[in-house]
């Protein structure tokens, strides 16, 4: 079977998946596979986002000549327009690198843990099954708080895009049955 655990920031998909590899699934944790992708496509990245980063007074590299993923971030949530060209960057990276696990652990239970899998229609149609994770906003709030050490400003700006996300799944899962599980 290949399922999809997702959910909102912090709702707890990756303790799900955690569950999940206990009883034997394997799971790709899509978050690290577009770090990798903005390693890999730094380039164009660079090309891409440059003058829109002059334009914000925004750095895009760190020290090392790496992409700043805070900064990326700041530019491309700042826009839905930038948003999409990144994603038409990343996304064929990605659905690359996950198609290929899916592949390399055929007759394995598979489980890709993304928050935005619905924007990839090919990915979310090879799915069986949905599992959205769900949790307290308070409790989402001090999970990611202690884990992003994002200001809160930036935790509530990322709350707010992400509401209404089970509607965009069950819009887009036609015929895929979807799964809450409140964590």
């Amino acid at each position: 079977m290949i399922a999809a655990v997702t959910g909102p920031m912090a709702s707890g998909k990756n303790y799900i998946c955690s569950q999940f590899e206990k009883k034997g699934w394997v799971s790709i944790d899509c978050d690290k596979v577009v770090h990798a992708a903005i390693v890999e496509c730094r380039d164009q990245i660079l090309e891409t986002f440059s003058s829109d980063a002059s334009r914000m007074g925004i750095s895009l590299l760190n020290d090392d000549g790496s992409i700043n993923r805070r900064a990326l971030g700041a530019i491309v949530f700042s826009d839905p327009e930038l948003l999409k060209k990144q994603e038409n960057i990343v996304y064929p990276f990605v659905g690359k690198k996950v198609n290929e696990f899916i592949e390399e652990n055929a007759g394995k239970d598979v489980i890709i843990n993304a928050t935005v899998l619905y924007k990839t229609p090919e990915l979310l149609q090879r799915c069986e099954k949905i599992f959205f994770v769900m949790a307290n906003p308070v409790k989402r709030f001090f999970r990611a708080r202690r884990r992003d050490k994002m200001p809160v400003s930036k935790i509530l700006d990322r709350f707010r895009s992400q509401k209404g996300l089970l509607k965009k799944y069950r819009d887009a899962a036609t015929g895929i049955p979807v799964e809450i599980i409140k964590n």
